[in-house]
């Protein structure tokens, strides 16, 4: 087996970079560092711990313009968009290192004489985060920067795809002046991958990626007893009620649908609309949809560059043409798009029409530049559509009845319910999925709860 890892980038199908996998003897030499850093970090205080990680965003942000273009070279993100990753990782950051002390302080329960009695949280130890590539920067912060405050130490391995975010992350680690292994990436294959979760020195995996790695990383975890957090698929939806503002409605979805060629987790990709505003919103998606410029991400004016991967593009393919002979039509003609022909993974936005929930591109995560409209007649027959999926991570309701909004709410089966956004998330809200959207949280106050374990101080004072 090789020794490297190449990145193939998707601007070109050619090799961008090579990186040297690590094995065996690399993997126990980060783990004994971690495992002895970690042991000094867990008695530093959480003020100091913000500290390193306030020096961390301020180093990050210098290498905004080798990130973006490195960026763009590994998974084909308009070179124009991709500094907004840079902000976003930092915005999280910051909302995490805020939220710490608060969140990680003792939790102190109902006063009883003659006994001191509180909750400690106290750090798991090594954390093994393993992120997915269309977000690698957003996705990764997540779990590394709380997993660090929490007290842990953090061993990065990420997508074959990214792999150079690792060291961009090692980097701004580096210069924020933070201690010695605790924090490491490691280039690994699966087999690596497996036998670092397998040793008894990791106690969490934080994973990213399709509910197929989420299976196979659950199924080597569950070999011990530790936590793992899943953040898998989603197939997310938004319902155009007829009291909403269609036009910030579609400019939104629009970009919820298509940013980042649609590889996104709680990316639009399908959509129930009202029939009292079904025509008038499905003409004015189409018409803002050709706007877009495909190309050359390298190039500034391009607005959707290619997809990430070859099987990726052959997914989308197939989701459009199956949903096609089925009875589907595709709204957008191809012929307004010809930069197509610059590779196989440069797909055009497509918009596609009488869809039901027999075609896949209803169903199955599709990860790509192509959305479902359906019409429907009622708020309750959107409810049954919107929980017809076997994901649940973001939902969205477009609407002006903020009442009707949280009552539908309440019922819609998903992690995160927007009304009047999509696509976003906040530091201060907990990013959880349900049924094959994953399981466990990260961000929040609640995302310091997994990160942590819980140790209760049962202290009689007084024994007379």
């Amino acid at each position: 087996m090789s020794n490297t890892l190449k990145i193939i980038s998707p601007i070109d199908g050619k090799v961008y970079k090579e990186c040297q996998l690590h094995g065996p003897n690399d993997i126990e030499k980060a783990l004994m560092l971690a495992e002895k850093a970690q042991k000094s970090w867990r008695e530093v205080s959480v003020a100091d711990r913000k500290k390193y990680m306030e020096r961390f965003v301020e180093a990050f942000e210098k290498y905004t313009d080798r990130i973006s273009e490195e960026l763009t070279w590994q998974m084909g993100r308009p070179i124009s968009h991709t500094p907004f990753e840079v902000r976003g990782t930092m915005e999280r950051a910051s909302g995490m290192i805020k939220l710490a002390e608060k969140s990680l302080k003792d939790v102190l329960v109902e006063k009883k004489e003659g006994f001191n009695r509180y909750i400690h949280r106290e750090p798991l130890g090594i954390v093994f985060v393993v992120p997915a590539w269309n977000y690698p920067y957003l996705i990764a912060i997540n779990s590394i920067v709380p997993a660090l405050l929490a007290g842990n130490a953090v061993l990065l391995r990420h997508s074959a795809q990214t792999p150079l975010i690792a060291e961009r992350f090692a980097d701004a680690f580096k210069d924020a002046g933070l201690p010695e292994g605790l924090f490491q990436y490691l280039h690994l294959s699966h087999q690596d991958t497996a036998a670092t979760i397998r040793d008894s020195r990791t106690n969490f995996v934080a994973f990213t990626g399709s509910v197929q790695g989420g299976y196979e990383i659950q199924k080597v975890a569950s070999e011990r007893f530790i936590g793992v957090g899943l953040e898998l698929g989603g197939k997310d939806p938004a319902y155009v009620r007829s009291d909403a503002n269609l036009d910030f409605a579609i400019e939104n979805l629009v970009d919820g649908a298509f940013f980042n060629a649609g590889q996104s987790c709680c990316g639009i990709e399908r959509i129930y609309v009202h029939e009292t505003v079904y025509d008038k919103f499905v003409e004015g998606f189409v018409e803002l949809t050709k706007k877009y410029k495909l190309g050359n991400p390298l190039e500034k004016d391009t607005t959707i560059g290619p997809v990430a991967k070859r099987s990726g593009a052959e997914t989308v393919r197939n989701h459009i043409d199956s949903a096609v002979k089925a009875g589907a039509r595709a709204l957008i003609d191809p012929a307004l798009f010809p930069e197509t022909s610059l590779g196989e993974n440069y797909l055009l936005p497509q918009v596609l029409v009488d869809v039901d929930h027999s075609m896949d591109v209803m169903i199955e995560e599709t990860f790509g530049p192509v959305v479902g409209i359906m019409k429907v007649s009622s708020d309750e027959e959107a409810l049954t559509l919107l929980n017809d999926s076997p994901y649940g991570l973001t939902a969205s309701i477009w609407t002006e009845n903020e009442e009707a909004a949280i009552a539908i709410g309440d019922k819609v089966e998903t992690g995160t319910w927007f009304m009047n956004r999509c696509d976003y998330l906040d530091p201060a809200l907990a990013w959880v999925g349900v049924k094959d959207s994953g399981r466990g949280c990260t961000l929040s106050s609640v995302g310091y709860e997994h990160l942590t374990r819980a140790k209760s101080f049962h202290l009689r004072v007084k024994t007379q």
